[in-house]
């Protein structure tokens, strides 16, 4: 048994292998990854911890978000008012008008002597399907009450203008077939109010227009302002009063009665081309014109066509305003990675201590990127509260409502995320290429 013993305590201990004494490797090949909780932690706090550096970098991405959702939403209402005049008139609905043709122009016959009365009745003599006409003649008059008085555009036309234009009353009637040469107005809601102080007061009352005296037999509903004029301002009588009586609408030769336009709604919109076709061939063959429309002296305007262009219209403007606000995007951008750069350098130990203990470079790389990322995304968001008030603000002013879609704010947020991703990769993979002996020895 002591024999044993002894043996034991003689025998050399087992000798350990190279691979028992290195440690194994933290990380297995492929193995972990850095928690993205971690990662969004650690970047709020380095944003927190310098909140002025932070907010002056942020400053570029929250002007560009505000101005490019604002200007946007100011561009998106300009259009919707400008679709909702035209759809108020009616897409169906042409307008022919004077324009200067053949042996026109300065010195010579006005624009308004090349479209007649006579010219209108001759379109509805065609019998096309239609289902209104509406000769206009304007002009502007001095509207005197009792113990008031106003300027406002008086508009002479017929019982189906009320119609083709979808005006409503408040109080009263609109001038009516049989009313052709009476002494009537109807007025439009400030006129009315201007001149007697509310629309029932109105009604009944006389209003005199360079001497003349009419009875109002209506007062209209307020509309609005508009791109086109509002109709709250305008006062409509018979065509016959306002050509013959009030504003001298006789041609130069004496023979007949001049109009500034002649409205025409179509019966189904489908047929508006056909119609206006038509339209163009008898006003050649009435003025004597070339049947190739070289020598108009008239244009045809399609409510549809028209609406199609302003839209356009209003939708390039939009973007190249939105794309000028998107600039400062870009200089945001170009701030987050100068700050981003700076970041880098200031952290230099820290980086190489990190990657001392198994950070590997791209736990490095997703780290600055989720930093410039977070830079962004809060100046976006920022901005976009900004930009919403601004929009508000001019809605508040009643001149457009400006309108926020959703689009908008995806546009919006969606480039200032990408510029804070673009500008970020940089910085980022300079932290991420960092030699970890090289980056404790810094300074």
């Amino acid at each position: 048994m002591t024999t044993l013993a002894m043996e034991l305590r003689e025998r050399p201990a087992p000798q350990a292998s190279a691979a028992d004494i290195v440690m194994a490797p933290l990380e297995s090949a492929g193995a972990g990854t850095a928690s993205i909780l971690e990662i969004l932690r650690i970047s709020v706090n380095g944003l927190l911890a310098n909140k002025l550096r932070s907010l002056l970098t942020m400053l570029g991405v929250i002007i560009g978000v505000a101005a490019v959702v604002a200007l946007v939403a100011i561009g998106n209402g300009a259009s919707a008012s400008i679709q909702g005049q035209v759809e108020e008139i009616g897409t169906n609905v042409l307008t022919v008008s004077p324009s200067f043709g053949r042996d026109q122009g300065p010195g010579n016959a006005t624009q308004s002597q090349s479209l007649t009365l006579a010219d209108a009745e001759a379109i509805e003599a065609l019998n096309l399907p239609i289902s209104g006409i509406a000769p206009i003649f304007e002009g502007n008059g001095q509207l005197s009450a009792k113990s008031n008085d106003t300027n406002a555009q008086v508009v002479g036309t017929t019982a189906d203008y009320a119609t083709l234009n979808n005006l409503t009353l408040q109080a009263g009637t609109f001038i009516q077939e049989n009313q052709s040469n009476s002494s009537v107005i109807v007025l439009g809601a400030t006129v009315a109010e201007d001149l007697f102080g509310s629309a029932l007061a109105a009604l009944g009352h006389t209003v005199r227009i360079d001497g003349q005296a009419l009875q109002v037999i209506g007062v209209l509903e307020s509309q609005g302002g508009g791109q086109f004029g509002s109709v709250d301002d305008r006062a409509f009588v018979p065509i016959n009063v306002a050509q013959q009586r009030l504003f001298g609408g006789r041609t130069p030769d004496g023979n007949d009665w001049r109009v500034s336009s002649v409205q025409v709604a179509a019966t189904n919109a489908s047929d508006l081309d056909a119609i206006q076709s038509r339209i163009e061939v008898l006003l050649r063959q009435r003025h004597d014109l070339a049947t190739d429309g070289t020598e108009d002296d008239f244009a045809v305007q399609n409510q549809a066509e028209m609406l199609s262009t302003l839209t356009s219209i209003t939708g390039t403007l939009t973007a190249f305003l939105a794309a000028i606000a998107g600039i400062s995007l870009v200089v945001g951008g170009i701030g987050i990675m100068n700050i981003m750069l700076v970041s880098v350098t200031e952290r230099t130990r820290e980086i190489g201590l990190r990657k001392a203990v198994g950070a590997r470079s791209r736990d490095i790389l997703v780290q600055f990127i989720a930093e410039a990322l977070a830079i962004s995304l809060m100046g976006g968001l920022v901005g976009l509260a900004l930009g919403a008030a601004i929009a508000g603000i001019a809605t508040l002013t009643g001149q457009v409502t400006a309108v926020i879609t959703p689009g908008a704010v995806a546009m919006a947020i969606g480039f200032a995320v990408a510029v804070g991703l673009f500008f970020g990769i940089y910085p980022a993979q300079r932290a991420g290429r960092l030699d970890p002996i090289v980056a404790l020895r810094h300074d």
